[in-house]
């Protein structure tokens, strides 16, 4: 009787881990195209590159702000200078003035 309670509870268990599995063939048939397909697949690449000949080229800048600004952005007037060790941007002092 314990045997086949002890079955009884496997399949219970496994039964649920077994409808998650996939129904997957891992090989399927291989299948490959007739001559009429590979003609159709070419004329469908030739059509395919001749719309996209077709689009016209983007002419100028698609800027929507562009109308707003009165002139193209300004360079930076002040160069940044470079910083010291200690975080100020004035050169240190030489050793002649410091002894003074």
């Amino acid at each position: 009787m314990r045997v086949l309670c002890a079955v009884a509870v496997a399949v219970l268990l496994s039964a649920p881990a077994y409808a998650q599995m996939p129904n997957i063939n891992l090989m399927p048939e291989v299948k490959t195209k007739t001559q009429e397909e590979k003609d159709q697949d070419a004329v469908n690449q030739r059509a395919y590159k001749d719309s996209l000949s077709k689009i016209p080229d983007a002419k100028g800048s698609s800027d929507p702000w562009g109308v707003v600004r009165s002139d193209a952005p300004k360079a930076a007037a002040h160069p940044a200078k470079p910083k010291t060790k200690t975080g100020s941007s004035t050169p240190p002092a030489s050793s002649a003035q410091r002894s003074q």
